[in-house]
């Protein structure tokens, strides 16, 4: 699902204009940037928590001359970590398609809310 589908998505499961549901989608951007930007993190019960890590310098190899050694600097980079409620939802959607796998991810009932 693209930004465009989750707008869509949020504008008819919640009964707001798509323009509403657009706002609504960049203002969780960029609070969720922001605060990483900060050095806080998110965390939605059940859902997730978003955080910011920083990647130690080290050294690495150069890909276009493997002999000659690289300098890789440190690097910030976001991270997600699935709550509880993620993941026990995935484990019963992995355990409906353990049980037919012959389906494909096109072939999802209509009744089954997409993430």
């Amino acid at each position: 699902m693209n930004k465009a589908e989750l707008i869509n998505t949020l504008s008819e499961r919640v009964g707001i204009t798509k323009k509403q549901a657009e706002d609504l989608v960049e203002g969780f951007v960029d609070t969720v940037t922001e605060t990483l930007q900060k050095g806080g993190e998110v965390n939605i019960a059940g859902f997730g928590a978003f955080t910011a890590k920083t990647r130690a310098a080290r050294m690495g190899v150069n890909p276009q001359k493997p002999t000659e050694k690289i300098h890789i600097p440190a690097v910030t980079v976001p991270k997600f970590k699935a709550g509880k409620g993620l993941k026990d939802a995935l484990k019963r959607t992995g355990a409906a398609a353990a049980e037919a796998p012959s389906a494909s991810p096109e072939m999802t009932s209509p009744s089954e809310p997409s993430l």
